[in-house]
């Protein structure tokens, strides 16, 4: 171990000793009320469901919705709906709501709640939530029509069939009781006061949930910690409620560094394995008494894009236009695409642990398309990328640096989140890499709060290495990501609700062709035409690049034993059956 990463580790152990209330503190009362801790990298962004759009956030612990999907089969499972009927050729579905449900200061949870969730919130024009995004409907954009039938009963009508609208009746259920006053009333601006609504801020008490877990405390940059939701609707074989396990504690932590010591000194209970940790670990699973689960491909991706907005704002372009011209050049992004060495990542970064990533749909996916089916990839040829640099006009000088037609040295700026090891180690490889095609890379990590507010708010950057978390086997549930208003759609970002104007923004006929079959492929019900149909979107992802794709890590996670019964998978994790969980030695 080098003297710089010794010292590095030391500090780092240093941190954990002084720490005004550590997690050991939390660990002494462990065998009273029974309780899981694990890390998290940074605090939450909101209490709000509707306006989340970050990770981590606490809404798979505190809310469910109508369906829910196994964490094993990816299959859809009756949640707050005990069942449903489709008909009218799948464009009719009337959910039966399970009885006596109730929210966590146990007010009663009927239809009002599901009409309130869709109607004022979801379908809410006024209301800039992702969650639209996966209900809108055809070329037309429609969205569904939801209205109560009685108490316990809520039909939802759609203009055409829409194959993933059962699964995106997954959204989580508000609670109309406290937040339907907060839509109705507006600020000075005209807006619903429901847009500064739970916060982080907000007093716990008054977040009120349907999950499993509610809100007991929140103590910024320290930890966020839940209770069991004592309404909660599920029980075991003997009535009794669930879950088992009394508190959630998540340390908030700086790094995945952190994190890793805070397990091997017993503090945590579960991990994310990252390769670099993973043959330590493994060494130590039976005298740490925890078992690593998975080794199977994510269903996340990691990738460096470019912002290819040629929008001004108050006549100033939010790209340098210069850059802009690399950036939107399809051969300048196949070049870097070619130049990158996704083995030696897989080799060095991710231990082996990993795989080169070529689709922005999952390996899990039925619609995946595979290279052995056809599906573009870039193998690792800088030869090749210096090729494709030279055909779009680039040029080399006697030193091998690149310059554009009008000698401009091609230099760009790579942000990242910091704290982040493998985004960062990939971003010193990049940098590494482009150098050899003789691009000059400027890499920043940033905090993630910096980098969140200059993807979706200010546009402010010219490339980033990030990853879109794993939206699961169904495509469609990424529609934000391609839809060309969308609050992902980051290497083209269009401005949000309430956000500056952007003049002379534009999408390029691909980006619109990938759109248009997003829509395209969410009508169709014949499977084998769905697969056509995200096949050709896999397609012209891969021949244009918005997302250039680099590793796809292994899924692994390292659970204490005593946490049972673990059934892991990549698609729902360690903890997608959280309520079911148990500390068998306490």
């Amino acid at each position: 171990m080098g003297y710089r990463r010794w010292i590095g580790m030391l500090l780092v152990v240093m941190a954990i000793a002084l720490s005004a209330c550590s997690p050991t503190q939390f660990r002494t009362s462990a065998a009273e009320v029974g309780q899981l801790v694990q890390a998290i990298l940074s605090d939450p962004k909101t209490f709000n469901y509707a306006l989340s759009q970050e990770s981590p956030n606490i809404f798979g612990l505190t809310y469910e919705g109508l369906v829910e999907t196994n964490g094993l089969t990816g299959a859809i499972e009756p949640g707050l709906a005990e069942s449903w009927e489709i008909s009218n050729q799948g464009k009719r579905i009337v959910f039966t709501l399970r009885e006596g449900l109730q929210w966590s200061d146990g007010h009663p949870l009927t239809a009002d709640d599901v009409v309130f969730s869709y109607n004022d919130v979801y379908l809410n024009d006024a209301i800039p939530t992702s969650a639209r995004f996966v209900l809108m409907i055809g070329e037309s954009r429609a969205l569904p029509t939801v209205r109560k039938l009685d108490d316990r009963r809520v039909e939802f009508t759609i203009p055409e069939p829409f194959a993933p609208f059962l699964r995106s009746t997954g959204l989580p259920i508000l609670p109309a009781h406290v937040l339907k006053r907060t839509i109705e009333t507006k600020d000075s601006q005209g807006n619903p006061i429901f847009l500064s609504t739970w916060g982080t801020d907000t007093p716990v008490e008054e977040i009120i949930v349907n999950g499993a877990y509610q809100l007991d405390r929140y103590n910024t940059t320290q930890r966020v910690i839940f209770k069991r939701n004592p309404y909660y609707w599920k029980t075991n074989e003997q009535g009794d409620r669930l879950p088992y396990i009394d508190r959630i504690i998540w340390q908030i932590v700086e790094s995945t560094d952190t994190s890793f010591l805070q397990f091997r000194s017993g503090s945590l209970d579960l991990v994310d394995v990252s390769p670099e940790y993973f043959s330590l670990l493994k060494k130590e699973e039976d005298r740490g008494q925890f078992t690593i689960y998975g080794r199977e491909p994510t269903l996340s991706s990691v990738f460096i894009t470019f912002n290819l907005n040629k929008g001004s704002r108050d006549g100033k372009p939010l790209v340098d236009p210069v850059k802009s011209r690399w950036f939107n050049e399809v051969k300048f992004r196949q070049a870097i695409a070619y130049a990158l060495d996704r083995q030696t990542m897989v080799n060095n970064i991710y231990r082996g642990l990993g795989e080169p990533q070529y689709s922005n749909i999952p390996v899990q996916s039925p619609y995946y398309l595979s290279p052995e089916e056809g599906l573009k990839i870039y193998k690792f040829n800088q030869e090749q990328a210096k090729s494709l640099l030279q055909e779009a006009g680039f040029q080399y000088n006697s030193q091998g640096q690149l310059a554009d037609d009008r000698g401009n040295p091609v230099r760009f700026t790579l942000l990242t989140n910091a704290g982040n090891k493998i985004r960062e180690a990939l971003g010193v490889q990049i940098k590494q890499d482009l150098s050899k095609i003789g691009i000059q890379v400027d890499f920043q990590p940033i905090a993630f709060s910096t980098l969140v507010d200059k993807l979706g708010n200010t546009l402010d950057w010219e490339a980033h290495i990030i990853g879109f978390g794993g939206a699961g086997v169904e495509p469609n549930n990424s529609a934000n990501v391609w839809s060309l208003d969308g609050s992902l759609h980051s290497f083209n970002q269009q401005p949000q609700p309430g956000q500056p104007p952007i003049q002379g923004w534009k999408p390029e006929p691909w980006e619109q062709k990938i759109a248009d079959l997003y829509i395209k492929g969410a009508q169709e019900l014949e499977e084998s035409k769905r697969k056509e149909i995200y096949a050709e979107i896999q397609q012209l992802v891969k021949e244009n690049l918005p997302y250039i794709y680099l590793v796809n890590q292994l899924s692994m996670t390292a659970v204490r034993d005593r946490i049972q019964p673990i059934q892991y998978s990549a698609l729902g994790g360690a903890l997608w059956n959280i309520d079911k969980l148990q500390i068998v030695d306490e």
